[in-house]
């Protein structure tokens, strides 16, 4: 069966390789394009894009209704990717999510509506299986190591701190550790923020520059040791394979599944 796809965000670095990723797969077929500018062209009409007829709207109601898709690529900012991922659920369009910086109670709603339809949905706030294997083995290491400082380092584009991977590295090892206030109890900080953010006593730091694309380090401290789990992604492309395993798991479900940990055998 193929699978009949629109892209969100076809124009951003993501996008443009998500859209290339589509048309290069045998069992996806790319039908459909949003995109705030540019209603009404063809993907061949930007200079960006592949030489393809797919025709971008910039109404995603519109884009869905028109082109009947069954799969939702969304790789745009946290508001727009929120909105379009709300009318897909809404449209009984599966939804595959590559923009962070959602809250919790937009994930909810998201998780709430999408049980509702009975309509597949996967948020991911990273889709390179290598980051994915960073966090799973971080939550690991926090059961032993429950020092821990997380440094994440993106491109000077991205508009949320900390990223969605950093967040969910989090969360991991809140699961796999008590809350620990680490460092000196009478630590003072001499300029706000030096020691970064703090999620229940584990600190977060995030850098912003140029020629970044994504990283993160996890560094772990014991006694007389220090254990350090990295991930580099540089290349976009890094994400892809987790982008089209997604889109294949999410035709089989009818719920939302937030982590791409969760489709993946693991155990």
């Amino acid at each position: 069966m193929t699978i009949r796809i629109i892209i969100a965000g076809p124009r951003g670095k993501m996008g443009q390789e998500a859209v290339n990723m589509v048309l290069k797969n045998k069992e996806f077929q790319l039908v459909g394009c949003i995109d705030r500018k540019n209603n009404g062209k063809k993907l061949t009409d930007i200079s960006s894009l592949p030489n393809s007829d797919v025709p971008i709207f910039e109404d995603p109601e519109e884009c869905m209704h028109t082109v009947h898709p069954d799969v939702l690529i969304d790789l745009t900012t946290p508001y727009a990717g929120f909105e379009h991922t709300l009318i897909a659920l809404k449209s009984h369009v599966r939804a595959v999510v590559g923009t962070s910086g959602f809250s919790e109670q937009q994930i909810a709603e998201l998780q709430a509506l999408a049980a509702e339809n009975k309509t597949g949905c996967i948020i991911a706030p990273n889709f390179a299986i290598g980051a994915v294997l960073m966090m799973q083995f971080s939550k690991l290491a926090a059961r032993y190591l429950p020092d821990v400082e997380i440094i994440e380092k993106h491109h000077d584009q991205k508009l949320d701190a900390p990223s969605g991977t950093a967040i969910k590295t989090a969360e991991l090892i809140k699961e796999a550790r008590n809350n620990k206030q680490q460092g000196h109890p009478d630590e003072v900080e001499l300029i706000p923020g030096a020691r970064g953010a703090a999620d229940d006593g584990i600190h977060i730091h995030s850098v912003r520059l140029p020629g970044l694309v994504a990283h993160q380090e996890v560094m772990f401290g014991g006694s007389g040791q220090i254990l350090t789990i990295k991930h580099d992604s540089h290349h976009r492309e890094s994400f892809m394979d987790g982008i089209r395993l997604s889109v294949e798991h999410v035709m089989n479900l009818e719920q939302l599944v937030y982590g791409l940990e969760n489709i993946l055998n693991l155990d």
